[in-house]
């Protein structure tokens, strides 16, 4: 029974640190910019669920709405003030400009009446209920982070296949000068690019705030999910998926099995055993570019 529990809560925190990866994943593959901040762009997600839900007492699910949608906007923002005017300077300029802004939201929140750096909570509908079958306990906070990370993943799935704009993304992603020249408007995409990935970090904010509480160093998660995105492979979506799954279970079962400490490190002995065996990734694209 306990490895069972130990896999289902390692499922759970491992959806977790899958969409906070699918963030880093869905800029490098249109920017090829590793967005440092992602973790923290989860944070302000947090916070600012929790000023719908707990400080202007909305529903939740409402709050949840407002939230992702304030956040895309947010991320919109971040590429049209902050990356655009550094098009064509060396990538380390992006990165700074990322660590620079996740330090930002850090202070910015810190600073803010009603947030600041104390610890709050953000209570779910679904929150406190314990889930028994035979000697099986679950929380029900778990099961819902499994069953709607996988509702996410299926609605995305169908967005970048089924919509004229997803299959845009695909092509832009591939090789944004021909998607130039087939017409494609590849800086308004690369922008909503950012603003979805800094929704589904809300996303993934809403879905971790209520068995961690919500607080500024929520951010520091995403030095757990940008491993499971090595793991996966920096270029695959699915990747990202499996690789924060791999993650969060190698965590939980080392947390139980392995003597204190263990934990902590888990997610980079797992990257550094990955990359000897295969260092671009288990699901690394190694086809050539088309659009």
């Amino acid at each position: 029974m306990d490895f069972l529990q130990l896999t289902i809560a390692g499922v759970a925190i491992g959806c977790i640190y899958a969409l906070i990866a699918l963030g880093f994943v869905l800029i490098y593959k249109a920017t090829e910019v590793v967005n440092f901040a992602q973790g923290d762009v989860m944070m302000l997600g947090a916070f600012v669920a929790f000023t719908f839900a707990g400080l202007w007492q909305l529903p939740f699910w409402l709050a949840v709405i407002l939230a992702i949608g304030t956040l895309a906007i947010v991320g919109a923002l971040f590429d049209r003030v902050l990356l655009r005017p550094i098009i064509g300077q060396p990538t380390f300029a992006a990165v700074m400009v990322t660590l620079g802004a996740g330090f930002v939201m850090r202070g910015v929140a810190s600073m803010i009446p009603g947030w600041g750096t104390d610890t709050h909570a953000l209570k779910a509908p679904y929150s406190d209920i314990v889930l028994r079958v035979g000697g099986l306990s679950v929380l029900s906070d778990h099961i819902a982070i499994i069953v709607l990370t996988a509702m996410l993943c299926v609605l995305l799935y169908l967005f970048f296949k089924r919509t004229t704009v997803g299959i845009a993304m695909q092509a832009s992603s591939q090789n944004q000068l021909a998607a130039y020249y087939m017409g494609i408007p590849v800086r308004r995409i690369n922008t909503l690019i950012w603003g979805i990935s800094a929704g589904v970090a809300a996303f993934a904010a809403v879905l971790l705030a209520p068995i961690t509480f919500v607080h500024t160093n929520m951010g520091f998660i995403g030095l757990k999910a940008f491993p499971a995105a090595v793991v996966g492979g920096f270029g695959s979506i699915p990747g990202a998926i499996v690789g924060g799954l791999i993650i969060g279970l190698v965590e939980a079962y080392a947390g139980f099995y392995l003597p204190e400490g263990f934990k902590d490190v888990a997610a980079y002995i797992v990257v550094l055993a990955v990359l000897m065996v295969r260092p671009s990734g288990i699901f690394a694209e190694m086809r050539r570019k088309k659009v």
